[in-house]
């Protein structure tokens, strides 16, 4: 199984999220850490990603072998992390086959309502608690 995990800017995020990941899963689970930047994907490979790539195309042709992807629900939203995510990016992640786990971290004018106010830690244990669970994964 792949697991397509997705960040930009920093990839703070996303490297938490491979860590955490390595953590909790069989060794066999290929993860893939795609940045929409250099230092994003950087940051998922010394976390321990099998596989980086960087930028819209490169997201785009990997997404497409993956059961899972995860990232913050900005992936989604066109022009998202100071234009970073792509509009192509965005409609190629919310149209991909996969299964989309994503994080409620959203850009300062966008608000969910009824969401739990939780610390990231606990946010990415739920998001890797639910793909277990869809995988039935122990």
């Amino acid at each position: 199984m792949i697991i397509a995990v997705i960040d930009g800017m920093g990839g703070g995020i996303g490297s938490q999220i491979v860590t955490h990941l390595r953590q909790e899963l069989p060794p066999h689970f290929e993860i893939y850490g795609l940045g929409t930047n250099a230092t994003a994907t950087s940051a998922m490979l010394k976390n321990h990603a099998n596989k980086g790539a960087t930028g819209e195309n490169a997201i785009m042709v990997s997404i497409k072998k993956a059961s899972v992807i995860l990232g913050p629900a900005s992936l989604v939203i066109p022009n998202a992390m100071m234009g970073e995510v792509t509009p192509r990016i965005a409609t190629a992640i919310a149209d991909a086959e996969a299964l989309k786990i994503l994080l409620p971290i959203l850009p300062d004018n966008f608000e969910l309502v009824g969401l739990e106010n939780k610390p990231l830690m606990l946010l990415i244990k739920d998001a890797i608690g639910i793909l277990k669970k869809e995988f039935n994964i122990k």
